[in-house]
């Protein structure tokens, strides 16, 4: 039976933008209920600066709390000083962020899609000497809320240009939830002519309610990751309106009833997503959770 892996980003790409601050204790209960559930691989915390994202001015005693014998944690590390305290606090695997939209990336971290990569080469560079793997994400893979459509050339330079630097996989973010099964389609056979699609990962948003269809869309094309987060916690602050990403119960339905397997319990996540969503004091996002719950 074919079988996909699910990265479970709730933890961190989820609750970043959360504007009520949430307990360390929380987001390790959350963490535990989805390793209940069968996840394998969740994204946990950022170590980035807690000016800049408050709600994850934790990261440190998150990480520490962790038990890493039979789940990777990798954890969102954009400078060296941020992976040198993540090494500190006994990380095994991070990910960097780099974007296809020249704009986008200047608005977002001040610098050109080059000058951000230049950044990433000492932690590269660091993360190799200290066994660290290194997971890369694309953001705008599929849109810009600057520039509008972007070129799939464009994409699968990014892409290249972080294999090459040692990236063990490429995750493709639409990030503001535009992309259509056919542009999703379109993107990945272009992007597989300069990186492996062993190496490829999906990232979407359900801002348009196309979240699954656009990971079944990438499956089709041969990627076997998908990032998605439980109860569909998250959003882009920078699309109006938008919904978080693709919620992870809505995923694992929609494969497990296609025959192919995720190693997730469906009935626990959705458990997990009620009970996540009860503490930030709403209902689940994800249609799969409100299907199950009634």
């Amino acid at each position: 039976m074919e079988r996909v892996r699910i990265v479970e980003v709730g933890p961190r790409d989820g609750l970043q933008n959360e504007a009520q601050a949430i307990p360390t204790a929380t987001k390790l209960e959350l963490i535990a209920r989805l390793v209940a559930a069968g996840c394998q691989t969740i994204e946990a915390t950022a170590f980035v600066s807690p000016k800049w994202v408050p709600q994850m001015a934790d990261h440190d005693a998150v990480l520490r709390a962790l038990q890493h014998e039979d789940v990777a944690y990798p954890v969102l590390t954009p400078n060296l000083k941020g992976f040198e305290a993540a090494v500190s606090a006994g990380v095994r695997e991070i990910a960097v962020f780099a974007a296809a939209s020249e704009t986008f990336s200047q608005r977002n971290i001040n610098c050109s899609i080059a000058e951000s990569l230049a950044r990433f080469a000492p932690v590269m560079e660091a993360a190799g000497q200290a066994g660290v793997k290194v997971r890369g994400y694309v953001s705008c893979a599929l849109g810009c809320p600057y520039e509008g459509e972007i070129a799939p050339q464009a994409v699968a330079r990014v892409a290249q240009d972080l294999t090459h630097m040692g990236c063990y996989e490429i995750s493709l973010g639409d990030t503001i939830g535009v992309g259509v099964p056919k542009r999703v389609k379109a993107l990945i056979a272009c992007v597989t002519e300069l990186v492996a699609v062993e190496k490829l990962a999906g990232h979407f948003h359900d801002t348009y309610g196309m979240g699954a269809a656009n990971a079944w869309a990438a499956y089709q094309e041969g990627v076997r990751v998908f990032d998605a987060s439980v109860a569909g916690l998250g959003g882009c602050p920078y699309a109006k309106g938008a919904s978080g990403n693709v919620a992870t119960e809505d995923l694992v339905w929609m494969f497990e009833r296609s025959g192919v397997e995720t190693g997730i319990d469906l009935r626990k996540l959705v458990d997990c997503a009620v009970w996540m969503s009860s503490q930030l004091g709403r209902p689940p996002a994800s249609r799969v959770a409100r299907a199950l719950q009634g």
